[in-house]
């Protein structure tokens, strides 16, 4: 999933408007025997007046004499665009059967393949290969052959990347990500990898992840404003119980953090299949 460019380089009070308005009224509907499976919430005008009259804040930007003003209409108008965002991811996302069958699917059709192939971090008869990180690998690995670009890639690094110039030592990363291409110095693009298919509930672990991509997201913005260096920063993730039936409003917080500009690009389930190949292309040799 790419930002949508009406969403794109809005000012920072936009989105304390959108986390406020999330705070106050949720971010989904609530589940009941009716409406088992809640949508997004897209609040109404009366809605903003409620939250901001109980804040004691002004709402005047928002709305004038009963109508939306032209930056209350635009906070509308997002809220009814990351409703259908959400239904577009939730047909990208894939359970365990799925990713393994289109897992053992990529791999018949490319075995010759050098990068590596990690286990996930269950045990017993849970115990198999990382299907998401594996598909992702494989696919990078045979687009690059393909289009004749022998850069290598670091598909694992155990290394935090940096900003280096002229043997000076610019920035850092806070965390190590799941890959770098083409390696952890200079990166032109780094990617993080989250994948549920195990999980039972939604805990912590999955949380933490969005803020630890939100995290790198507000590094590699500095860097950019600083240095005027970009290095794409790329978020991959799957499970459907995971996000979908008990993670929507995290879902809602990935998806404005693309429209925020902490990522170039959000990528759910099979969207892997079709993404990864054009991402990789998108590449300077």
């Amino acid at each position: 999933m790419k930002a949508n460019p009406d969403f794109l380089n809005l000012p920072l009070d936009f989105w304390a408007y959108i986390k406020l308005i999330n705070q106050k009224i949720g971010y989904t509907e609530r589940v009941s025997r009716r409406n088992p499976d809640p949508q997004a919430l897209v609040p109404s005008l009366p809605d903003i007046l409620r939250v901001f009259g109980d804040e004691g804040l002004d709402y005047s930007e928002l709305i004038h004499n009963g109508e939306w003003t032209e930056l209350g209409q635009k906070i509308s108008n997002y809220f009814n665009y990351r409703k259908s965002a959400l239904q577009q991811i939730q047909g990208n996302l894939m359970d365990k059967d799925r990713a393994k069958n289109l897992f053992q699917s990529i791999l018949s059709d490319y075995p010759g393949y050098k990068c590596p192939m990690p286990l996930n971090k269950q045990t017993g008869e849970k115990k198999d290969f990382a299907y998401l990180t594996c598909i992702t690998n494989l696919l990078i690995e045979k687009t690059l052959q393909e289009i004749g670009n022998n850069q290598k890639c670091d598909y694992d690094p155990h290394l935090l990347s940096s900003l280096v110039h002229d043997g000076k030592l610019l920035r850092v990363l806070s965390r190590r990500m799941d890959g770098a291409y083409p390696s952890t110095i200079n990166p032109l693009a780094i990617w993080e990898i989250k994948e549920y298919y195990y999980t039972t509930t939604f805990g912590s672990r999955v949380s933490d992840g969005v803020y630890e991509t939100q995290l790198d997201g507000w590094e590699l913005k500095e860097i950019k404003q600083s240095f005027n260096i970009n290095i794409e920063h790329y978020f991959i993730t799957d499970d459907y119980f995971t996000w979908w039936e008990k993670g929507k409003s995290y879902l809602c917080r990935i998806v404005d953090s693309l429209h925020m500009g902490l990522l170039t690009e959000a990528i759910f389930g099979q969207e892997v299949v079709t993404r990864i190949p054009e991402i990789v292309k998108s590449w300077k040799k």
